[in-house]
């Protein structure tokens, strides 16, 4: 006696799981990769308009959004590719962006992901004068929720050694002028200047180095340089207490991830997970659903 089997159900049943399970993961990759993602806010540098513990969600298509930059769970960076941008950042917005790392690093040791205020786009003018901004020689008013943990004000010309650039007598009240660098812009390099673009040439992809008098660029001596990214100045609205580019630098164009929408979760970070019902009773009901702005 011969056994019949029938060929086509074990095809239907592993469509029909695949179906069932696997699509929605792949729908769920692609829309968190390319669309939407939340990211969870770890320091006070916001407050009060972001504060820690919220969960924000980033609009990734609008600045045109990226395939991974990095192989899952590691710092290893990988090819990737970038869609179209609807529009770029402006200053004002809320954005996040890879950190691009400490002031004298060229690559950060963790990859880590910073929500902070765009306040200069490329080729914009950021100057601080006594606290108050200026882009392009107007003054921006301060956020709705900008905070200051104190009265008193860093005087002019009294220069903090931890600030960007390096050398410069600026601090975190009187700062700049300094111009946000775009693509195509052309900076005189000798002995003085090298201090303060060694970095950011190195971050670039290029080695960069002081011999004698002369400034070497991948090995050759140079006059000049020619910037090769668009960069933008990101501050945080809590200015006393935000590590941002006035103290690390600017951020490259392709370190942006996408502009932060909606608080869309939020509790207190300190709380270990394992206490549940401290962990529970901490959430802040009256700030999920909260536009970022």
């Amino acid at each position: 006696m011969k056994l019949k089997f029938k060929k086509g159900r074990r095809d239907e049943n592993s469509n029909g799981w695949i179906g069932t399970y696997v699509s929605p993961v792949i729908i769920v990759l692609l829309l968190t990769t390319f669309v939407v993602q939340g990211y969870g806010v770890q320091s006070g540098s916001m407050e009060n308009t972001v504060m820690t513990g919220d969960f924000v969600f980033a609009n990734k298509f609008i600045y045109g959004a990226k395939s991974p930059q990095y192989f899952p769970f590691t710092d290893i960076s990988i090819p990737f590719f970038q869609l179209p941008a609807f529009a770029h950042p402006k200053t004002g917005d809320i954005v996040v962006f890879d950190w691009p790392g400490y002031r004298d690093q060229v690559k950060p040791d963790d990859h880590e992901n910073y929500v902070k205020r765009c306040i200069g786009t490329p080729g914009d003018t950021v100057q601080i004068k006594a606290r108050v901004l200026f882009v392009n020689h107007v003054i921006i008013p301060f956020p709705p929720d900008t905070k200051f943990e104190t009265a008193a004000v860093y005087p002019d010309g009294y220069p903090d050694p931890g600030i960007f650039p390096k050398r410069s007598d600026f601090n975190q009240d009187y700062y700049g002028p300094i111009v946000v660098p775009k693509k195509g812009d052309i900076i005189k390099l000798d002995e003085t200047s090298f201090p303060k673009w060694q970095t950011f040439i190195e971050r670039e992809g290029h080695s960069c180095e002081l011999s004698g008098s002369h400034v070497l660029v991948d090995r050759s001596p140079v006059k000049t340089y020619t910037i090769e990214r668009n960069y933008y100045f990101m501050m945080g609205d809590n200015r006393e207490n935000s590590l941002d580019s006035r103290f690390w630098g600017f951020v490259p164009e392709q370190s942006i991830i996408g502009k932060a929408m909606i608080v869309y979760w939020s509790w207190d970070p300190n709380i270990p997970f394992y206490d549940i019902p401290s962990k529970i009773a901490s959430i802040a009901w009256n700030r999920i659903g909260i536009l970022v702005k």
